[in-house]
């Protein structure tokens, strides 16, 4: 992950999720919903098809943390990072710690993966508090590590991750309050909304440190450069609650659409049926000539 191609592949997922989220809240907020998600039946009413007892979402989580795992140990082809510590060393000393940091974070939100799955799967009834908890035990873990992430970094790498700590503890803060103060629509949208920030401002973090389009590195001993930040970040608050508000608009106009086809009533084809008699062929005509006029 300590490379452009690294954080522009999070930001992605990240962006990707978030996205998801906008999706999610928008249509529930239109819809009136009391639940983001509604809770799902026991089991035994879910149907016995494959697709209708393995959750998406978890399925994904999965994926893409171990797409994250993977490389941090074996990326580039030949390399072996699972080694923690060097014990021909003398001294032992820790290596690989990046890497090491890196996988924890992606293996909190594999845990919560394997929660969604094993909650809504394996168990009779869903456990959607554990699901919950353990979302935003992933979340804060990142918030945990990309603090720790500081240390021993330039002013550079220090300003860009200490902005990115901030969305993200947000994040596992409103998902811990959901765990008891469940199905708030103002939590829906604070959450969604930091979580766009957090993914545009990991892809920005990635074209700052290493792929700036002037070309020239930014120059972190300059004040100018770094007061840059700060300002950056505020651009991507807007950014964010302009990504959702499209989201938003783009989900009303689909929702208004669906609404206005299920709620005419003589829109619908109609054939003419078969074995009828001419009065009974004149009393269906009449009942289409009041339809259309009702309409």
């Amino acid at each position: 992950m300590g490379t452009f191609q690294g954080h522009l592949l999070a930001g992605t997922f990240f962006l990707i999720f978030s996205l998801y989220y906008s999706v999610m809240v928008s249509l529930a907020l239109l819809r009136g919903q009391r639940y983001l998600q509604p809770p799902l039946p026991p089991r035994e009413k879910r149907g016995h098809r494959w697709w209708q007892l393995v959750p998406v979402q978890g399925i994904m989580k999965v994926l893409i943390s171990l797409g994250g795992i993977i490389p941090e140990f074996f990326y580039p082809p030949g390399v072996n990072r699972l080694m923690i510590v060097d014990w021909e060393d003398p001294r032992r000393p820790f290596v690989f710690y990046e890497n090491w940091d890196h996988v924890t974070m992606y293996g909190f939100f594999l845990l919560s993966g394997v929660v969604d799955i094993v909650s809504r799967s394996c168990r009779a009834r869903q456990m959607a508090k554990l699901e919950q908890a353990a979302e935003a035990l992933a979340f804060c873990v990142l918030a945990l590590l990309m603090a720790a992430h500081l240390e021993n970094r330039g002013t550079l790498e220090i300003r860009v991750h200490a902005l990115f700590v901030a969305p993200a503890f947000l994040v596992g803060l409103v998902l811990a309050i959901e765990v008891w103060v469940p199905d708030q629509p103002a939590l829906w949208v604070l959450k969604t909304w930091m979580g766009l920030v957090l993914s545009s401002w990991m892809v920005q973090l990635s074209v700052l440190m290493y792929a700036p389009p002037s070309g020239q590195p930014w120059r972190a001993e300059n004040p100018e450069d770094l007061a840059f930040l700060p300002i950056f970040f505020c651009w991507h608050l807007a950014l964010g609650a302009a990504l959702l508000a499209a989201v938003y608009g783009l989900c009303s106009l689909w929702h208004h659409r669906s609404s206005s086809r299920r709620e005419v009533p003589g829109a619908k084809y109609r054939p003419c049926p078969r074995g009828y008699s001419n009065e009974d062929l004149e009393k269906l005509g009449t009942e289409g000539v009041l339809q259309d006029e009702g309409v």
